[in-house]
């Protein structure tokens, strides 16, 4: 899949723990974690801007497009 997520990256730069940020935006760990380590298959509006409210970035700060060359 193209879609990389850099929620990871954007956590250790905020110095947070996917727990804290879980509690804050009321997400599970575990729906969190399945979209920190690119297993998500979607995710909703919401969900997204809630995660960018509390980590003050943007969407593009945890998402990214790789360009597959064949």
């Amino acid at each position: 899949m193209p879609i990389i997520t850099k929620l990871n990256n954007v956590l250790l730069k905020r110095h947070m723990s996917l727990t804290e940020l879980s509690e804050k935006v009321d997400i599970t760990i575990a729906n969190l974690s399945i979209l920190k380590n690119g297993k998500a298959k979607a995710i909703r509006f919401s969900t997204l801007e809630a995660i960018c409210k509390e980590l003050k970035c943007k969407p593009g700060d945890i998402l990214d497009y790789k360009t597959i060359i064949v």
